[in-house]
């Protein structure tokens, strides 16, 4: 349910409604698993700044964003600079290669959630090098997920769910400045739940359970990333970690273009 305000969208009681539904979600799931209560990010691409600091204002600090260029605007508003100083990003789109320079340069960057390829964990593992050098204060190594096609729909970004463990071996030991915290799906929209368990979450989960049991991680330690708006209730069921909830707290979106 999205509450509106005199004609607009009540963001604060969609943060507020959200997590308790996580709470509610993760209660049913907590006597089967000793997983972390979900992280929510919370998506606001294509929604302006205000209802972004609307959420920052009720205690939200993870925010995600899809669109290069929008996540540039955002992270360097003044507005956002000033007020919400503790907010984290999660880039959550298709990085192109072109573009990684620009998103690891942005303040308050916590994580890159698709990476899907070789090419980008390297193009990503260079660049972070090279500004560590250049900035001392981005010691740490960069937080990144990888991204896995468990839909196998051609439009969709990740690797395939049998090459899960190789991407995730090679950015565990080819690149060393970026920290791999788990894995991350986006699926197939529209899963019908009275058919039954979405096979999308049930293929991520058997990735993740395949990343822990060949390197030897505690599956608690290795974060799951899967579950949106129509859906993220079922996915911490499931075992999801991460949750990216967008149009359930900001409401419909306007249709955008992808980054040229």
């Amino acid at each position: 349910m999205i509450r509106k305000v005199m004609g607009e969208v009540d963001v604060k009681f969609g943060i507020r409604q959200t997590l308790q539904k996580i709470e509610e979600a993760y209660s049913k799931r907590s006597a089967i698993s000793n997983g972390p209560k979900p992280l929510l990010v919370a998506v606001g691409k294509t929604k302006p700044v205000d209802l972004i600091l609307d959420a920052y204002s009720v205690g939200q600090r993870h925010f995600g964003e899809n669109y290069v260029q929008e996540l540039v605007e955002k992270a360097n508003d003044a507005r956002i600079l000033e007020h919400c100083q503790d907010i984290r990003w999660h880039f959550i789109g298709h990085l192109q290669s072109n573009k990684i320079n620009k998103v690891l340069n942005l303040p308050n960057l916590h994580m890159i959630q698709t990476v899907h390829s070789m090419k980008l964990a390297e193009g990503l593992n260079k660049a972070w090098e090279k500004l560590k050098e250049e900035h001392p204060d981005k010691s740490a190594k960069l937080n990144v997920l990888v991204q896995i096609n468990t839909s196998g729909e051609d439009e969709k970004n990740g690797v395939q769910p049998e090459e899960a463990v190789g991407l995730y071996r090679h950015v565990l030991e080819k690149c060393p400045n970026l920290n791999c915290e788990g894995v991350m799906t986006i699926g197939r929209f529209g899963h019908d739940y009275s058919t039954g368990p979405n096979p999308d979450f049930n293929t991520l989960m058997k990735c993740h359970q395949e990343i822990c049991s060949t390197f030897e991680r505690d599956p608690a330690e290795v974060q799951v990333s899967m579950g949106m708006s129509d859906d993220f209730m079922q996915a911490i069921e499931e075992g999801s970690t991460i949750v990216r909830v967008g149009s359930s707290i900001f409401g419909a979106r306007a249709k955008k273009v992808a980054d040229a």
